[in-house]
């Protein structure tokens, strides 16, 4: 459940440089907003391109990559929640009408820099599945994520049948952590993903962040390799004021103040 007192600020364009914007409002088709109160710490990514559904386009593309790479210089950051605009409908994967209109050249580029933005946001490979149907295979990283995420013999048969899951199927598959029924007001995987936000948001950041890196990289290589990468990740953790806090914090029987360094 969400906590009532929490506060929100208005949503913020953090615009790409050189980008023009063709979503409906006029504005930015990725937009920011930072929660206050309670939830500071907590930012969100606002996907706005209602006419095409979200589907990744060249202007969404950059807008998003720029974003990002603002937002991971800001220490404020702590957890980042992607929510679309467009009701019903959070990405529709591949712009296949603007692909059509790019040389081939383009098209190799367009999608190297969309499957480095995959792996910025560690994205779910099924985004691109639906592409086989189109004539295409996924470019964007989902014959590899696929099958580390479900084995090789499903993900070639979703890969190969270019299959639609629901949510329901999709969890069940293990393909996503949580599947909620829908409330009245068409948000409430939102609200499910902020509340799991909000239990993250209390932990040492540095720890959190340390985590992630050897959780990606160690699914990278083999086990020995994996665990030499956690022990480097462990290592950088030892000597912050964080980890010092958690001890006294357990030894004291308090709750912790995480400052991040």
């Amino acid at each position: 459940m969400l906590r009532v007192l929490c506060l929100l600020r208005p949503w913020r364009p953090l615009r790409a440089r050189g980008c023009a914007s063709d979503s409906a409002a006029g504005g930015s088709e990725i937009q920011v907003r930072t929660l206050a109160g309670p939830d500071q710490g907590i930012t969100e990514i606002l996907m706005n391109r209602p006419r095409a559904r979200n589907a990744l386009g060249n202007v969404f593309v950059s807008e998003l990559l720029e974003t990002l790479a603002q937002l991971r210089e800001d220490r404020q950051v702590r957890v980042l929640l992607f929510r679309s605009g467009v009701k019903g409908v959070f990405c529709a994967g591949a712009d296949l009408k603007e692909r059509e209109q790019m040389s081939e050249a383009e098209v190799g580029v367009f999608v190297q820099r969309l499957r480095g933005l995959m792996n910025d946001i560690a994205s779910s490979a099924i985004m691109g599945l639906i592409e086989t149907t189109r004539g295409l295979l996924p470019g964007a990283g989902g014959t590899q994520r696929l099958p580390r995420c479900l084995g090789v013999a499903l993900a070639k048969e979703l890969i190969f049948t270019g299959r639609r899951l629901s949510g329901t199927e999709a969890h069940a598959l293990g393909l996503v952590n949580h599947a909620v029924a829908q409330n009245e007001e068409g948000d409430a995987a939102y609200h499910r993903a902020r509340a799991l936000a909000q239990e993250i948001l209390p932990q040492a950041p540095i720890a959190v962040r340390l985590g992630k890196v050897a959780i990606d990289r160690g699914m990278e290589v083999d086990i020995a390799s994996g665990m030499a990468i956690e022990g480097m990740c462990y290592a950088q953790n030892i000597p912050t004021r964080d980890r010092l806090e958690g001890m006294a914090a357990f030894r004291e029987k308090r709750p912790p103040t995480f400052v991040g360094e």
